[in-house]
């Protein structure tokens, strides 16, 4: 799983309970990508929103993501206000091209093809982009987020492990099977689709177990 949307999954996050630049929602990268875009289905009524894509070495887009409900901060105790405050209500999905040739960096070697597991370790680290454990102080959030980034690391490149449990959810119509795990932050899950791509996701304040994934016919509408 070793690419360039390692670096890209690691982006800062803003803090203080603030939003992500609006220039983040620029269409122009997810009609780059030359396979189908993936979001929740049709039973979603609620907003939805573009995030970000991530490129390979030759700038060659190779994942992305779409939010769907309220739109994510990253929030503790301490900017929230109250311990009581409901917290946002959101569900990201996280498309990545199938490739089972990648070339690294410098373009003198192969990487190791995207798989499920990477689709499991986009949606973990995305879900830990919005965390902020409120008994941290902001100073060591950095070493806490590289922290947490490596385990969520190890844990998708063992998604047979005991971390993970199986669930099955509609992908554009079709039971399909999902490695599904919770934490105190949320939840994470990743599967692969009939059209060529993984899919991951994960959330906060909406139950993964109602979730459906369709293929989004007009990303444009994403972007509001």
């Amino acid at each position: 799983m070793e690419t360039t949307s390692r670096a890209v999954a690691q982006a800062p996050a803003a803090e203080g309970g603030a939003r992500f630049p609006s220039a983040r929602r620029t269409v122009d990268g997810y009609l780059l990508a030359p396979f189908p875009w993936y979001g929740l289905d049709e039973a979603f009524t609620g907003p939805r929103w573009l995030m970000q894509v991530g490129t390979s070495a030759d700038g060659s887009v190779e994942h992305g993501s779409t939010g769907h409900g309220d739109e994510p901060s990253v929030r503790n105790e301490f900017v929230s206000g109250s311990p009581d405050e409901p917290r946002e209500k959101f569900a990201v999905v996280v498309t990545v091209a199938a490739n089972p040739v990648r070339r690294s960096a410098d373009g003198t070697g192969l990487l190791e093809a995207t798989s499920v597991s990477s689709a499991a370790w986009l949606a973990g680290v995305g879900l830990l982009s919005f965390t902020w454990p409120g008994q941290m102080d902001h100073a060591l959030r950095d070493d806490w987020l590289e922290q947490q980034t490596e385990t969520a690391w190890v844990l998708a490149d063992d998604l047979s492990g005991p971390a993970w449990s199986s669930l099955s959810l509609p992908v554009d119509g079709v039971p399909t099977p999902f490695h599904y795990r919770e934490s105190e932050f949320g939840w994470v899950l990743a599967g692969s689709t009939a059209q060529g791509v993984h899919v991951g996701a994960y959330g906060r304040g909406m139950s993964a177990y109602g979730l459906g994934f369709a293929m989004i016919k007009d990303i444009t509408a994403y972007a509001g």
